[in-house]
């Protein structure tokens, strides 16, 4: 039996890897028990010592947006226990990782935007403890200064990324006396969000503000006009993480050390940014 800890279930990305996980450890006569943390430290404590009471094989994770004490975890890793963390995880951990190149996929998204005419742009993450939206944070300044385009304090945003999130923070940038002309979102439910208070204050995107979401949930496809996002490759995310357990299973003399297995981001272009071509720009 197979533990697997997700902070939100609502989220095609998780649900896409939840879903591989299944596909290959069911195959190899695994059952998996999938459990969500809500974004709560509280309740991922819960929830691990739940796991290990019921005597898991093993545990497959991606962290809580409130985590930032790991004492949870290297209880796991002090009985023995295969841990794989993927998307949100630590390096301090020193175990298994599979995920994206958070730090390019901002280099990506910001040489997107400036391609588009863009010379102001916001920034709407996830909190800055947790390692993927920091490595965002990073790239995304470090881009700016590529493009010797302006960095301020007023133009970055933490949250929880939610679709609510994501209209409050979007009310304070068109309230900001000098409004950027882009905008770089690192969730999809927030990029919602923002593009509903962008119509109805009558902002044409992208004309006045570009935009761009992070995930790639399916709604980004269908939603007016179509909203930019990366691809973070869930199913591949959740096939690394399946078979990195089966191996750690198959060899558990073998010494548990930072493995790290990053794949590289794409940025699916749609109208929400798009001002001067069509296609797609990948990395």
């Amino acid at each position: 039996m197979v533990g697997v800890i997700i902070p939100k279930a609502n989220s095609h990305f998780f649900s896409s890897i939840i879903e591989k996980i299944e596909d290959i450890l069911n195959a190899k006569g695994y059952n998996v028990i999938i459990a969500q943390s809500n974004e709560s430290y509280k309740k991922e404590c819960r929830t691990i010592d739940a796991l290990l009471f019921t005597q898991v094989d093993g545990i497959i994770a991606s962290m809580a947006n409130e985590t930032v004490k790991l004492d949870y975890y290297n209880k796991i890793k002090a009985k023995g226990i295969p841990l794989i963390l993927f998307d949100r995880g630590e390096n301090d951990l020193n175990v298994d990782y599979v995920g994206i190149d958070d730090y390019m996929s901002s280099h990506i998204v910001i040489e997107h935007l400036v391609e588009q005419g863009c010379k102001r742009i916001a920034h709407i993450g996830g909190f800055s403890h947790t390692r993927i939206y920091k490595n965002r944070i990073r790239g995304y300044i470090d881009a700016l200064k590529k493009h010797n385009l302006p960095f301020e304090d007023s133009l970055i945003y933490e949250c929880n990324l939610r679709k609510n999130d994501g209209r409050e923070v979007m009310k304070k940038i068109l309230d900001l006396p000098n409004r950027p002309d882009g905008v770089y979102i690192s969730g999809d439910y927030a990029a919602l969000g923002a593009l509903e208070v962008m119509k109805e204050q009558n902002i044409k995107v992208p004309k006045d503000i570009a935009l761009v979401g992070f995930s790639n949930e399916p709604f980004s496809a269908i939603a007016t006009p179509g909203i930019s996002s990366v691809e973070q490759h869930s199913e591949k995310i959740g096939e690394l993480a399946a078979n990195t357990f089966l191996r750690r299973i198959a060899n558990p003399e073998e010494e548990v050390t930072l493995n790290k297995m990053i794949l590289n981001p794409e940025l699916i272009v749609r109208a929400s940014s798009l001002r001067k071509s069509k296609g797609h720009l990948t990395k």
